[in-house]
């Protein structure tokens, strides 16, 4: 069967916000005496996707393929290495000092460790006040209104203002840091694995506190994790990495209920079910994951794949469109893989 190639875009036709487009970030490997730069950590490796305004574009993986630096290079706290990263049509990169500080309220981040992002030393109303004076959005005089606003939407208490990060729970501190984003009213927030250091209790919370947010603002979201069953929950359209680059986007109706790539299948057929007298039938992979300062040739994914071939080795497959926006980069897509105890038979 073939595939017509194109860009993936799962959103196409809608009001696209962010537009990625074959972003690089290699990071340089230093070695000898004078530190000169012996190779590259190719931690983001040709990735392209789109997110449409009020929507949430999961993006899932095991850790070290690249999430986090997809986030952090979309919002520019990393110089990219190539590639380009549109926000309502303009090149992020290609803005001045000026328009780029001008931008930056539109584009937030909420971080994985909500105490580690916080400053010990400061209040939470000076946490989430502070960037709406830097920026202009009101005066000295109206921020603790202001402040008190944000923090009851989030669901704290506006008493809570003066207390320190180190009298909060993880839960409340995470509140604290989505607040902190809220404050400059962005169009777009980064969430990145905002609530994998939480209880699962809490982690409900969190994430309802995420939705009613994204339905009553119509903010829209990056939302990276490792946990499929927090992604599946919260987004709209699903991209899975590995080793730095794209293997499969797609709706998320689409991507859990018809995995297409050898690799999605396996994290799905080891993702828990709330059902003790469930069985699943795992894929285990075999090997470990390759270094990215030396991928293999080809796909990548073809030394721990349970159905490569010779053309895997030598050939890189393209992420092409298999139908409905639904896009695999992998030479079988959607062949059957089968689980462990079927092959050894």
């Amino acid at each position: 069967m073939s595939h017509e190639e194109k860009r993936p875009a799962a959103n196409a036709g809608q009001d696209t916000l962010i537009e990625v487009q074959d972003l690089k970030k290699y990071f340089p490997i230093k070695g000898g005496l004078f530190r000169k730069t012996v190779g590259y950590v190719k931690a983001v490796d040709g990735v392209s996707f789109s997110i449409a305004r009020g929507k949430t574009f999961g993006l899932v993986g095991e850790s070290g393929c690249g999430k986090s630096t997809v986030g952090r290079t979309l919002l520019r706290l990393y110089e990219k290495t190539d590639g380009s990263v549109l926000f309502e049509g303009e090149d992020i990169f290609a803005l001045s000092r000026k328009h780029l500080r001008a931008v930056r309220p539109q584009m937030q981040i909420v971080f994985q460790d909500p105490y580690s992002s916080l400053n010990p030393r400061m209040s939470i109303g000076q946490a989430i006040g502070e960037p709406m004076l830097t920026h202009r959005l009101c005066t000295k005089g109206d921020v603790r209104k202001k402040v008190s606003q944000i923090m009851e939407e989030c669901g704290l208490p506006s008493y809570y203002i003066e207390r320190y990060p180190h009298e909060f729970s993880g839960g409340q501190r995470q509140r604290i840091g989505i607040a902190r984003a809220l404050a400059l009213n962005p169009k777009f927030i980064v969430c990145d694995e905002p609530v994998s250091a939480l209880d699962v209790s809490i982690q409900a919370q969190i994430i309802n506190l995420l939705t009613d947010l994204q339905r009553e603002r119509g903010i829209t979201y990056l939302f990276i994790s490792h946990d499929l069953s927090v992604v599946e929950h919260i987004s709209d359209y699903v991209g899975v990495m590995y080793l730095g680059s794209l293997v499969e986007t797609g709706s998320q109706e689409a991507l859990y209920q018809n995995p297409l790539h050898p690799y999605t299948k396996a994290l799905l057929s080891a993702a828990p079910v709330p059902d003790p007298h469930a069985k699943r039938n795992r894929i285990l992979l075999s090997g470990d994951i390759p270094s990215p300062a030396n991928p293999p040739s080809g796909c990548k994914f073809h030394t721990r794949c349970p159905i490569a071939q010779e053309i895997c080795a030598s050939q890189v497959p393209q992420l092409v469109d298999c139908g409905d926006g639904h896009c695999c980069a992998c030479h079988f897509a959607g062949a059957e893989v089968k689980p462990n105890s079927q092959r050894e038979q």
